[in-house]
């Protein structure tokens, strides 16, 4: 025999229980006596033990036992309840109320038979808490011992207060079983499961402007999300075009970015505008995108012309859709924006002012040209201007793409930054020919 638990132990609410599972949480009062034909010990819920004392706060003797075999049954005991229970992990421990303090009781998993044991009950009802330094009035010994399961049982009974918690346990309905339980789970994980599709759907449906994209929208990648910002109907209308109307629409972008910023003029530009119109690859300088860079940043040619930035129509927020039991999803905080770049260490300080940016670098001998990359924390400066013959290249190269639904997504949002503030109207004549 093994005594893991002797002395004293504190309870409250004249409860005390002897948790297992992996969640130590343990049932309510009416679900750990359900169906039983006796009170005190509640366990009906598999995996815990709900115990019932005389005294509502205070220390009660207490002693746990773990027989080979079922112990004899001492007479000075006044009331006797038997259970079956049956670990739900290595970890059964017995527990305090409010989380109070768990003493471990080195059970193995295996089927247990359950003797509570009780003295003084009626006499610590009556006190009903027992101060520091106070004799001890009620004492309890809960024994555990291998046995196949059985029917709860009540062994002896003396205390009017053990006869309320008997009436008690009598007037629960039974917990349902475990297929019953594992059912009413499932039913739950799939309701769960439904609502968060429903949420995920709506998701995407409000980001991608009140329809669900095609699975072609999906994995064509590039810049669809940011043209989506701009104008989500036309975004619908490019995919359901057609590869035919697609390539125009990337020839249109490309020619309307390059003549908006002067570009059309310079001979290798109208050089590759000319082959998309005709269905050829890209000539050089064109072929090889940073070459193309190269040409643009020292032909002397390239006009000097600034666009300020375009700026896509506000929208509304998304609204999750209501769950069906009437109750608000929680708030989630706004995902913080990953900052790269010198603007980092100023975020990471807290600095009012931004971090000093590098100098640029020196020019190299044999041609090639740096360029400068400024990060910025937040939405850009509206008064920004950029250059527009930079906006609008990226129409060209793009319109390019061996996809025809990437070339024309791609060429119309470089197009709309290098149109800047007048974006809509190369957008009105995109539809047009979608």
């Amino acid at each position: 025999m093994q005594r893991p638990v002797t002395g004293e132990v504190r309870v409250e609410y004249s409860q005390i229980y002897v948790e297992s599972g992996p969640d130590a949480v343990g049932p309510g009062l009416a679900e750990a006596f359900g169906g039983q034909s006796s009170g005190l010990c509640g366990a009906a819920v598999p995996g815990a033990l709900w115990l019932q004392t005389g005294l509502h706060t205070g220390n009660v003797g207490f002693s746990v036992e773990v027989h080979d075999r079922a112990p004899r049954l001492d007479p000075v005991w006044e009331d006797v309840v038997e259970v079956s229970f049956r670990p739900a992990s290595a970890g059964a421990a017995l527990v305090e109320c409010g989380g109070g303090a768990a003493r471990s009781l080195g059970l193995q998993e295996i089927d247990y038979r359950v003797r509570y044991c009780a003295r003084g009950m009626d006499e610590a009802r009556r006190q009903d808490t027992r101060p520091a330094g106070h004799q001890q009035v009620d004492c309890y010994l809960l024994q555990f011992w291998p046995a196949e399961p059985a029917p709860d049982r009540m062994v002896k009974q003396t205390s009017s207060i053990a006869a309320y918690w008997h009436g008690y346990a009598r007037e629960q309905p039974a917990p349902p079983s475990p297929a019953e339980r594992a059912a009413a789970e499932r039913l739950a994980r799939l309701a769960q499961e439904r609502v968060a599709e429903q949420r995920r759907l709506a998701r995407e449906r409000w980001e991608w402007g009140g329809q669900l994209p095609s699975r072609a929208l999906r994995e064509v990648g590039g810049n669809v999300r940011g043209l989506l910002r701009f104008d989500p109907a036309l975004v619908h209308a490019i995919d359901q075009a057609g590869p035919a109307t697609q390539r125009a629409t990337a020839r249109l972008a490309a020619r309307r970015a390059c003549e908006v910023a002067g570009l059309d003029r310079l001979a290798w530009v109208a050089a590759g505008l000319a082959a998309l119109v005709e269905g050829r690859p890209l000539p050089p300088p064109l072929d090889d995108p940073d070459q193309a860079w190269r040409a643009l940043s020292s032909d002397p040619q390239v006009p000097d012309r600034t666009v300020g930035r375009a700026v896509p129509p506000e929208r509304p927020p998304f609204r999750p859709p209501a769950p069906h039991d009437g109750r608000q999803s929680p708030v989630r905080p706004a995902p913080s924006r990953r900052i790269v770049g010198p603007a980092a260490a100023a975020a990471a300080a807290g600095a009012a002012e931004p971090a000093r940016l590098p100098a640029p670098p020196a020019p190299r001998s044999g041609g090639d040209v740096g360029h400068i990359v400024r990060i910025t924390h937040g939405e850009p400066d509206p008064g920004l201007r950029m250059s527009q013959p930079h906006m609008a290249l990226p129409a060209l190269l793009d319109a390019a793409a061996a996809d025809p639904l990437r070339a024309a997504l791609d060429a119309v949002y470089a197009a709309v930054a290098a149109y800047g503030e007048g974006y809509q109207a190369l957008l009105g004549e995109v539809r047009s020919l979608c």
